[in-house]
Protein backbone atom coordinates (compact mmCIF):
# COMPACT_ATOMS: atom_id res chain seq x y z
CA UNK A 1 0.00 0.00 0.00
CA UNK A 2 2.80 2.40 0.90
CA UNK A 3 4.58 1.82 -2.44
CA UNK A 4 1.34 2.30 -4.38
CA UNK A 5 0.71 5.59 -2.57
CA UNK A 6 4.30 6.73 -3.19
CA UNK A 7 4.06 5.83 -6.89
CA UNK A 8 0.85 7.83 -7.17
CA UNK A 9 2.55 10.83 -5.58
CA UNK A 10 5.56 10.44 -7.89
CA UNK A 11 3.28 10.46 -10.91
CA UNK A 12 1.56 13.59 -9.61
CA UNK A 13 4.90 15.41 -9.36
CA UNK A 14 6.19 14.16 -12.72
CA UNK A 15 3.00 15.07 -14.54
CA UNK A 16 2.98 18.54 -13.03
CA UNK A 17 6.59 19.40 -13.85
CA UNK A 18 6.64 17.81 -17.29
CA UNK A 19 3.18 18.71 -18.64
CA UNK A 20 4.15 22.05 -20.22
CA UNK A 21 7.60 23.45 -19.50
CA UNK A 22 6.89 26.76 -21.20
CA UNK A 23 3.71 27.31 -19.18
CA UNK A 24 5.50 26.27 -16.00
CA UNK A 25 8.19 28.89 -16.50
CA UNK A 26 5.56 31.47 -17.39
CA UNK A 27 3.65 30.82 -14.16
CA UNK A 28 6.78 30.52 -12.00
CA UNK A 29 9.58 32.48 -13.76
CA UNK A 30 12.37 31.51 -11.38
CA UNK A 31 11.99 27.74 -11.79
CA UNK A 32 15.02 26.03 -13.29
CA UNK A 33 15.89 22.35 -13.71
CA UNK A 34 19.52 21.65 -12.79
CA UNK A 35 21.69 18.53 -12.94
CA UNK A 36 24.83 18.33 -10.78
CA UNK A 37 27.49 15.63 -10.24
CA UNK A 38 28.28 13.86 -6.98
CA UNK A 39 29.79 16.01 -4.20
CA UNK A 40 28.32 19.27 -5.56
CA UNK A 41 26.93 21.67 -2.97
CA UNK A 42 23.38 22.86 -3.54
CA UNK A 43 23.94 25.38 -0.77
CA UNK A 44 26.22 25.77 2.23
CA UNK A 45 25.71 26.50 5.89
CA UNK A 46 25.89 30.28 6.38
CA UNK A 47 24.46 31.13 2.95
CA UNK A 48 21.54 33.54 2.72
CA UNK A 49 19.42 31.28 0.56
CA UNK A 50 16.21 32.51 -1.08
CA UNK A 51 15.43 29.34 -3.02
CA UNK A 52 13.72 26.01 -2.55
CA UNK A 53 15.19 22.82 -4.07
CA UNK A 54 12.84 20.04 -5.20
CA UNK A 55 14.82 16.82 -5.70
CA UNK A 56 13.84 15.06 -8.94
CA UNK A 57 16.40 12.23 -8.70
CA UNK A 58 19.46 11.32 -6.67
CA UNK A 59 20.30 11.69 -2.99
CA UNK A 60 21.29 14.80 -1.03
CA UNK A 61 22.99 14.91 2.37
CA UNK A 62 21.97 17.58 4.88
CA UNK A 63 24.66 18.32 7.46
CA UNK A 64 25.64 20.88 10.07
CA UNK A 65 29.15 21.99 11.01
CA UNK A 66 29.53 22.57 14.75
CA UNK A 67 31.59 25.34 16.35
CA UNK A 68 34.13 22.66 17.33
CA UNK A 69 34.59 21.74 13.66
CA UNK A 70 32.68 18.45 13.74
CA UNK A 71 30.12 17.54 11.11
CA UNK A 72 26.67 16.25 12.04
CA UNK A 73 24.67 14.49 9.35
CA UNK A 74 21.09 15.62 9.87
CA UNK A 75 19.36 13.57 7.18
CA UNK A 76 19.51 12.12 3.68
CA UNK A 77 16.83 13.32 1.27
CA UNK A 78 15.71 11.74 -1.98
CA UNK A 79 13.35 12.08 -4.92
CA UNK A 80 10.32 14.20 -4.07
CA UNK A 81 11.84 15.97 -1.05
CA UNK A 82 11.93 19.76 -0.86
CA UNK A 83 14.73 21.53 1.01
CA UNK A 84 16.01 25.08 1.33
CA UNK A 85 14.47 28.26 2.69
CA UNK A 86 10.86 27.96 3.91
CA UNK A 87 10.76 31.37 5.60
CA UNK A 88 10.55 34.84 4.12
CA UNK A 89 13.44 36.18 6.20
CA UNK A 90 16.37 34.90 4.12
CA UNK A 91 17.80 38.42 3.74
CA UNK A 92 18.64 38.57 7.45
CA UNK A 93 19.02 34.92 8.48
CA UNK A 94 21.79 32.52 7.53
CA UNK A 95 20.81 28.97 6.59
CA UNK A 96 21.88 26.47 9.25
CA UNK A 97 22.64 23.41 7.13
CA UNK A 98 24.67 22.33 4.12
CA UNK A 99 23.11 20.38 1.25
CA UNK A 100 25.52 18.23 -0.78
CA UNK A 101 24.85 15.71 -3.55
CA UNK A 102 25.81 12.15 -2.56
CA UNK A 103 25.21 10.99 -6.12
CA UNK A 104 24.36 12.65 -9.40
CA UNK A 105 21.35 14.81 -8.54
CA UNK A 106 18.67 16.38 -10.71
CA UNK A 107 16.53 19.03 -9.05
CA UNK A 108 14.26 22.01 -9.60
CA UNK A 109 15.38 25.30 -8.07
CA UNK A 110 12.64 27.83 -7.45
CA UNK A 111 12.52 31.14 -5.59
CA UNK A 112 10.64 31.28 -2.30
CA UNK A 113 8.07 33.74 -3.73
CA UNK A 114 7.30 31.51 -6.74
CA UNK A 115 7.16 28.39 -4.57
CA UNK A 116 4.62 30.07 -2.30
CA UNK A 117 2.45 30.93 -5.32
CA UNK A 118 2.82 27.37 -6.65
CA UNK A 119 1.65 25.86 -3.37
CA UNK A 120 -1.36 28.19 -3.25
CA UNK A 121 -2.33 27.15 -6.81
CA UNK A 122 -1.63 23.41 -6.50
CA UNK A 123 -3.43 21.89 -3.52
CA UNK A 124 -2.34 18.33 -4.35
CA UNK A 125 1.33 19.27 -4.48
CA UNK A 126 1.05 21.37 -1.33
CA UNK A 127 -0.40 18.46 0.61
CA UNK A 128 2.34 16.17 -0.72
CA UNK A 129 5.02 18.61 0.52
CA UNK A 130 3.38 18.80 3.96
CA UNK A 131 3.24 15.01 4.25
CA UNK A 132 6.85 14.54 3.18
CA UNK A 133 8.09 17.26 5.54
CA UNK A 134 6.23 15.58 8.40
CA UNK A 135 7.81 12.21 7.55
CA UNK A 136 11.25 13.84 7.51
CA UNK A 137 10.58 15.59 10.83
CA UNK A 138 9.61 12.24 12.40
CA UNK A 139 12.73 10.60 10.98
CA UNK A 140 15.06 13.28 12.40
CA UNK A 141 13.34 13.20 15.80
CA UNK A 142 13.55 9.40 15.90
CA UNK A 143 17.25 9.61 15.06
CA UNK A 144 17.82 12.11 17.88
CA UNK A 145 16.02 9.90 20.40
CA UNK A 146 18.09 6.91 19.30
CA UNK A 147 21.39 8.82 19.60
CA UNK A 148 20.47 10.04 23.08
CA UNK A 149 19.15 6.76 24.47
CA UNK A 150 20.68 3.78 22.65
CA UNK A 151 24.18 2.20 22.53
CA UNK A 152 26.15 2.59 19.32
CA UNK A 153 25.46 -0.96 18.06
CA UNK A 154 21.69 -0.40 18.22
CA UNK A 155 22.13 2.97 16.52
CA UNK A 156 24.03 1.30 13.69
CA UNK A 157 21.33 -1.36 13.28
CA UNK A 158 18.46 1.14 13.19
CA UNK A 159 20.36 3.37 10.76
CA UNK A 160 21.07 0.48 8.39
CA UNK A 161 17.44 -0.65 8.48
CA UNK A 162 16.25 2.88 7.77
CA UNK A 163 18.70 3.19 4.87
CA UNK A 164 17.40 -0.11 3.48
CA UNK A 165 13.83 1.16 3.66
CA UNK A 166 14.65 4.49 2.03
CA UNK A 167 17.29 3.55 -0.54
CA UNK A 168 17.31 -0.25 -0.74
CA UNK A 169 16.77 -2.45 -3.77
CA UNK A 170 15.67 -6.03 -3.03
CA UNK A 171 18.38 -8.67 -3.54
CA UNK A 172 18.88 -12.31 -2.51
CA UNK A 173 20.35 -11.36 0.89
CA UNK A 174 17.93 -8.53 1.72
CA UNK A 175 18.60 -5.06 0.35
CA UNK A 176 21.37 -3.51 -1.71
CA UNK A 177 21.70 0.22 -1.14
CA UNK A 178 21.46 2.31 -4.29
CA UNK A 179 24.08 4.64 -2.81
CA UNK A 180 27.49 3.86 -1.38
CA UNK A 181 28.34 5.32 2.00
CA UNK A 182 31.82 5.33 3.48
CA UNK A 183 32.30 4.17 7.07
CA UNK A 184 32.80 7.82 8.03
CA UNK A 185 29.47 8.76 6.45
CA UNK A 186 27.72 5.91 8.31
CA UNK A 187 29.39 7.10 11.52
CA UNK A 188 28.14 10.66 10.87
CA UNK A 189 24.60 9.33 10.44
CA UNK A 190 24.87 7.30 13.64
CA UNK A 191 26.46 10.12 15.62
CA UNK A 192 29.47 8.08 16.74
CA UNK A 193 33.22 7.77 16.28
CA UNK A 194 34.29 6.26 12.96
CA UNK A 195 36.61 3.67 14.52
CA UNK A 196 33.82 2.39 16.79
CA UNK A 197 31.36 2.17 13.90
CA UNK A 198 33.99 0.49 11.72
CA UNK A 199 34.49 -2.23 14.36
CA UNK A 200 30.73 -2.81 14.55
CA UNK A 201 30.34 -2.97 10.76
CA UNK A 202 33.18 -5.46 10.48
CA UNK A 203 31.56 -7.57 13.21
CA UNK A 204 28.21 -7.46 11.39
CA UNK A 205 29.99 -8.50 8.20
CA UNK A 206 31.63 -11.48 9.91
CA UNK A 207 28.24 -12.53 11.28
CA UNK A 208 26.59 -12.35 7.84
CA UNK A 209 24.36 -9.39 8.75
CA UNK A 210 25.72 -7.25 5.93
CA UNK A 211 28.37 -7.18 3.25
CA UNK A 212 30.06 -4.27 1.57
CA UNK A 213 32.58 -3.48 -1.11
CA UNK A 214 34.05 -0.23 -2.37
CA UNK A 215 30.93 0.31 -4.47
CA UNK A 216 27.95 -0.95 -2.49
CA UNK A 217 26.48 -2.14 0.81
CA UNK A 218 24.27 -5.23 1.00
CA UNK A 219 22.05 -5.43 4.11
CA UNK A 220 20.57 -8.64 5.54
CA UNK A 221 17.58 -6.90 7.08
CA UNK A 222 16.12 -10.08 8.67
CA UNK A 223 19.38 -10.76 10.55
CA UNK A 224 19.61 -7.13 11.68
CA UNK A 225 16.04 -7.19 12.98
CA UNK A 226 16.73 -10.43 14.88
CA UNK A 227 19.86 -8.90 16.43
CA UNK A 228 17.92 -5.76 17.41
CA UNK A 229 15.16 -7.79 19.09
CA UNK A 230 17.70 -9.94 20.94
CA UNK A 231 19.27 -6.85 22.51
CA UNK A 232 16.00 -5.31 23.66
CA UNK A 233 15.04 -5.73 27.33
Amino acid sequence: MQSITYDAKSRLINEFFECDTNQLQKDYPSILEINVPKKTFLYRQGDRCSNLFWVKSGIVKLSHLTEQGGEITIDLVKKGDVIGCFQNNFASQEIEETAQALSEVNYYRIAYSDFKVMMSHQAGLAWYVIEEMYVRKQRVERKLRTILTQPVEIRVITTLLELAEMFGIRCTHGYTLEIHLTQQEVADLVGANRSVVSTILNDFRNRGMLDYTRDQICINDAALVDSYRFQQP
